[in-house]
């Protein structure tokens, strides 16, 4: 395709109206919406930040305000009666930060008036604020003479802004609890609702009996109802793909899935929307939607870094986020730095769920967040950068020794009183895993266990590296090595034809450090 058929880049445009009439690229969502309502009246949906929520909400609204000529052409524009028309009530609590109970009523508040006067609804009793938000939707179903569709959009962000304040949260908490709770008696009046945001909190905790709101979040039918597929970056933004690595822009950008069986998975629309734009790869969700109480919480947690390629959870885990009951589980996964790699059920009806990393953007990102919680400043990170590729691409092994040493013994001193993780090992992996994950290396850890043994592979400039970490009380006791080359993890790797570079590494518990790097290579084949 030539530049000719190019359309503008809709980055950070949330408003419906404007992308159809403003020759924006579009990619049809309109097949999940028709199924969402017509299915059900109730609805949940998480997603992490800057997938497409607020778009979602906002064509919604559209369509049930009867816009016609803005869904011309799309799959739902000769599947729906236009003549029907809803009064739509619009909530959003996704601009600023709110730290007080006050703020946030004052903020409710003032979105119940711009809803009154969008509606055209005069007649304002002024009561506490489940009275007003009562009486707006009895007086817009009077007024229009249809029941009410209500959207909520980051419906859980004032909490999560002061989640490290658990107090704060907890006042707010209420406070949004006053005005969800409205939604259940105004049952006669309601026609559709849908609340969306990043978390899932407790239907207890937050809603005050609404137990017949769909959570929507893990439903197959509903798995790509926000994000681009494969199919849409191969056809809606064809134009913008020549010169880019296709293979690249999947490894980096795809990866992201909202249930089991053959879900497909899907990209993150802010990434690939500035990837089209600047042309060059690069984490543009991390740095701009990563929560600041993940990378606390998972320092307060001594997060064991290796198990974030192969973690598992049951499903009431994903489902478990409160103020006082934040599931490491659920909140990795919610907010996006967690995605579904698969689901089996060694007992019957009650699976288990395989987590990974998504992509190589959250992989490389989120360990070199996690470096500094690991003993690593930003400093030594950069240096490591330069130095690591070089030594992996000549397979420089006295090299990589003298490395890792320096890597430990550069610890603080302060980290092994502090930190959480038991006798180490998870420590040592974790140092290991992260800094080769955060330079965007291919790091496979083979066994991410707590306890024992950890095995790695890195595959880079042409050799492939296998790593046994051991820790031994003081003395090195040559384990490591010998337990790679008995359990025969090159075997698999010989294919590849590469030189395989075996390498075991002893730790003392005592010392704090590197004790063994026992080498041994296998020559690659011509």
């Amino acid at each position: 395709m030539t530049d000719s058929h190019r359309r503008k880049l809709p980055i950070g445009i949330q408003t419906f109206s404007d992308i159809r009439e403003g020759n924006y690229y579009y990619v049809d969502k309109t097949p999940h919406i028709e199924r969402l309502v017509n299915q059900n009246k109730y609805y949940f949906l998480s997603r992490p930040r800057r997938f497409g929520k607020s778009l979602l909400l906002d064509t919604l609204r559209c369509l049930f305000e009867g816009r016609q000529a803005l869904f011309e052409g799309l799959h739902i524009h000769d599947r729906w009666d236009w003549q029907q028309r809803y009064p739509v009530i619009r909530i959003s609590f996704a601009d600023g930060v709110m730290q007080s109970r006050e703020a946030l009523d004052e903020r409710i508040r003032e979105q119940l008036w711009v809803q009154r006067e969008q509606l055209g609804i005069t007649q304002h009793h002024k009561t506490d604020i489940p009275g007003e938000f009562s009486a707006l939707i009895r007086a817009a179903h009077q007024h229009y003479g249809q029941r009410v569709v209500i959207l909520i959009d980051e419906y859980d962000k004032p909490i999560l802004d002061n989640i490290l304040a658990p107090e704060r949260a907890r006042e707010l908490r209420e406070g949004l609890k006053n005005l969800y709770s409205v939604i259940k008696d105004a049952d006669p009046h309601l026609h559709f609702v849908l609340l969306t945001g990043v978390s899932k909190f407790s239907k207890v905790s937050l809603f005050s009996g609404l137990n017949n709101l769909n959570d929507i979040t893990l439903d197959a039918p509903f798995s790509t109802i926000c994000g681009y597929t494969d199919e849409d970056i191969d056809t809606v933004f064809a134009p913008e793909l020549p010169d880019l690595d296709r293979e690249a822009i999947r490894q980096w950008y795809n990866g992201y899935r909202w249930g089991g069986g053959e879900v497909t998975s899907v990209y993150n629309p802010f990434d690939v929307l500035l990837l089209f734009q600047k042309r060059e790869f690069a984490p543009y969700w991390f740095e701009s939607a990563t929560p600041t109480f993940l990378v606390e919480l998972l320092k307060e947690r001594g997060i064991y870094t290796p198990a974030l390629t192969a973690w598992h959870s049951r499903p009431a885990l994903l489902s478990r986020f409160d103020v006082d009951d934040i599931s490491t589980d659920a909140m990795l996964f919610q907010t996006g730095y967690l995605t579904l790699k698969g689901i089996r059920e060694e007992v019957p009806y009650r699976p288990l769920y395989r987590l990974g990393l998504p992509n190589q953007e959250v992989e490389i990102s989120l360990n070199e967040a996690l470096l500094p919680i690991l003993g690593l400043s930003h400093v030594v990170f950069d240096e490591l950068a330069i130095r690591l590729p070089r030594l992996l691409k000549t397979a420089d092994l006295k090299g990589l020794e003298t490395h890792f040493k320096a890597l430990y013994a550069g610890l603080p001193h302060d980290w092994y009183r502090n930190n959480p993780i038991a006798r180490y090992e998870g420590h040592y992996a974790s140092v290991f895993y992260s800094h080769f994950a955060a330079l965007g290396v291919s790091v496979t850890v083979e066994d991410a266990s707590h306890h024992g043994k950890v095995d790695m592979s890195v595959d880079f400039g042409g050799h492939i590296y296998l790593f046994e970490f051991k820790v031994v009380e003081q003395l090195p006791e040559g384990a490591a090595l010998a337990q790679i080359k008995h359990k025969g993890y090159a075997d698999k790797h010989r294919a590849s034809g590469k030189p395989i570079h075996l390498i075991g590494v002893e730790f003392s518990s005592i010392q704090r450090q590197i004790v063994a790097f026992e080498v041994e290579s296998l020559p690659g084949e011509d």
